[in-house]
């Protein structure tokens, strides 16, 4: 596709991203790397360092407008990304080893892990607001370093795994958790960036725009939580991104299956298999 062609798209997907984040206060990495692969064409690789930058900016100024209205915890969002932004980058770093078709698959397990959450989660916030006392420290710190890595080595931010995360194991209520999520998303991703420093020159100016569309979609995804039922629009979102992943593993799996160099599908199995329990790992520390 050519840049003309991806301009003239941007402002709409961009604006789909920043619905998600304002809404839900995550979910918008979870469709941007499969925005720039299948859509607007980009390597695999080079999609998960523009993710990173898109999501991270929009999450920054999402962050900023929870936090003109009270509900940014700067302190632990800071201590809970502080586990996890050196794992971002060695997960960023880790991730080159990978062919685009295995990262893809991996990108989909990803999906359909954090799908059941958001569906298991549904109508559930509620009783946890407020969180518990007496949190162990080390729950904590397997939560941030599972969501640093995840960062860095898929491109995604983690939004639905951090905000229960706040909840359950901080002990923010859950209007505050959104809203440190944010934040939290965007230091990880920068981490992550990091990682991708010589993957080549980003596209800036399709960045920008993405950008742009982003932050009115942020606004508009802040109006509508007010109106709509948050629980709906979760689970609802949760039913698009399985049927996403369903596809995603229909286009990759057989390139994953048929590859002729052995020793790359084992090691690419190994860490997929690595990768996936600890996205079930973190659901498991978010149930205790």
């Amino acid at each position: 596709m050519n840049q003309a062609a991806q301009l003239l798209l941007a402002p709409v997907l961009g604006l789909v991203i920043g619905l998600a984040l304002g809404m839900l206060g995550g979910g918008g990495s979870i469709l941007t790397v499969p925005i720039l692969v299948y859509i607007l064409r980009q390597d695999p690789h080079m999609a998960v360092a523009t993710s990173l930058v898109i999501v991270g900016v929009n999450a920054l100024i999402g962050a900023g407008f929870h936090w003109r209205d009270g509900h940014v915890r700067i302190r632990q969002a800071l201590i809970f990304s502080a586990y996890g932004i050196p794992v971002a980058y060695i997960g960023a770093r880790l991730s080159k080893l990978l062919s685009g078709p295995v990262l893809l698959v991996l990108f989909a397990l990803l999906m359909l892990v954090i799908a059941g959450l958001m569906i298991r989660r549904g109508g559930q916030t509620g009783a946890v607001d407020g969180g518990q006392a007496g949190v162990a420290w080390w729950h904590v710190l397997l939560g941030g370093v599972g969501v640093g890595f995840l960062t860095g080595f898929l491109g995604v931010g983690g939004g639905f795994l951090i905000v229960p995360a706040l909840v359950l194991l901080v002990g923010m209520k859950m209007a505050d958790a959104v809203g440190s999520s944010l934040l939290v998303i965007a230091l990880n991703s920068a981490a992550g960036l990091a990682g991708h420093f010589n993957d080549g020159a980003l596209p800036r100016l399709l960045i920008a725009v993405f950008l742009a569309a982003g932050l009115v979609g942020l606004w508009l995804g802040s109006l509508l939580t007010r109106k709509l039922s948050a629980d709906r629009l979760r689970q609802s979102f949760a039913v698009f991104v399985v049927v996403l992943a369903l596809v995603l593993l229909g286009i990759n799996m057989p390139a994953v299956v048929h590859a002729r160099q052995g020793h790359v599908a084992t090691r690419s199995i190994c860490t997929g298999v690595a990768t996936v329990l600890l996205a079930e790992g973190e659901v498991g520390i978010l149930k205790t």
